[in-house]
Formats: structure tokens, C-alpha cells, sequence
């Protein structure tokens, strides 16, 4: 399964297809950017083989620089990556993928979070999907967590929440691991 209605959680299963769907999303990604991507990495849950997952496939893309990026905006979205202004961190930008985006139905598929190389939000990225699949127990943690939260939170409507609970965990990874 592959995809979310906008601002519903719920979580699956590890599925081996989110590694296929990442692949070639991140094929397809630098086919687009061609040099402009440096680097291109399945990250989020869906890139942790031990834990459930919202269904949505998050790939980090370290640019040499968000303009160049910016630049690309139209072949992005002829290719179904559509930009979300306004939606990313700073210094970040995010596109997005689905039916959703394209006006066929109402699922996300897709995050793409593009940065600049080298920045610490690019490492940040890395070293959690790093430690949890190099650390089992820490992976578990996270897990119970995430469940927790989906199993207490409305099931529509509380991603925001969510994804605000999951924070002070994910920042503490981060710190102890660099």
C-alpha cells in the first residue's frame, strides 16, 4: 500500500515495495536535476525495514543550491512532483507526489525535501534513518511511539500533532548519535 488522504494517519506494515517506489522516485529525481542533486537518499520510516510506516515515501535530496532547484520547477512538476510553497522547513523546500497533487483522487505518495548540501538538516536526516536501522531497540522505541500516538490521536486531522509528538524523540536521536 502506497499513500495517504491529506492530514490522515495511520500506520503499516514494512512493505519491500516502498524500497522499489523509492528507487525510482530518486532515479527519476536525478534524471530532473541532473548535477543539481549531489545526493539523493530514502529516508523517513519507510526507509526503516523493522518499524510501521505511514505509507508515504520520503526521500531527502542535498542540492547545490534551492535557486538551482527552483529553476527546475516545471520540469519537476510535468513529472509529478509538484511544489508545496510555504510547506517545507526553512531552508528547505518540499514537493509532493500523488493523486492528490495531480487532481486525480486524494492521496499523498511522496515527500521530496530538497537542502543544501552539507547542511545540518541534510545530516540530520541521514543519521536518524541511520541509527534506527542500526539500532533495533532504538527502532522499537520509535515504533511504540508512532503507534501510540496513531492509536490516540484522531485518525483523520491529527497529523500535525503527530508529527509534533514525534519531534523531542527524533531530536534526542539526533543529539546523542552526533
Amino acid at each position: 500500500m502506497l499513500g495517504v488522504k491529506r492530514g490522515e494517519v495511520f500506520l503499516c506494515p514494512h512493505d519491500a515495495d516502498w524500497e522499489i517506489q523509492a528507487r525510482e522516485t530518486a532515479r527519476k529525481l536525478k534524471l530532473i536535476l541532473g548535477d543539481t542533486a549531489v545526493d539523493i537518499q530514502h529516508v523517513g520510516s519507510t526507509a526503516v525495514r523493522t518499524i510501521k510506516a505511514k505509507p508515504i515515501i520520503d526521500i531527502a535530496v542535498a542540492a547545490t543550491g534551492l535557486d538551482d532547484v527552483l529553476a527546475l520547477k516545471n520540469k519537476l512538476e510535468e513529472s509529478g512532483f509538484y511544489y508545496r510553497p510555504g510547506a517545507g522547513r526553512p531552508e528547505q523546500l518540499l514537493f509532493a507526489c500523488g493523486s492528490l497533487y495531480d487532481g486525480s483522487g486524494d492521496l499523498q505518495t511522496h515527500f521530496i525535501h530538497i537542502m543544501p548540501v552539507g547542511s545540518d538538516r541534510w545530516k540530520n536526516y541521514i543519521v536518524f534513518r541511520d541509527c534506527l536501522n542500526n539500532t533495533p531497540a532504538l527502532a522499537k522505541e520509535y515504533e511504540n511511539l508512532k503507534i501510540h500516538l496513531a492509536e490516540n490521536l484522531p485518525a483523520d486531522g491529527g497529523r500535525q500533532e503527530y508529527t509534533a509528538a514525534k519531534a523531542e524523540f527524533i531530536y534526542s536521536v539526533i543529539k546523542n548519535a552526533r
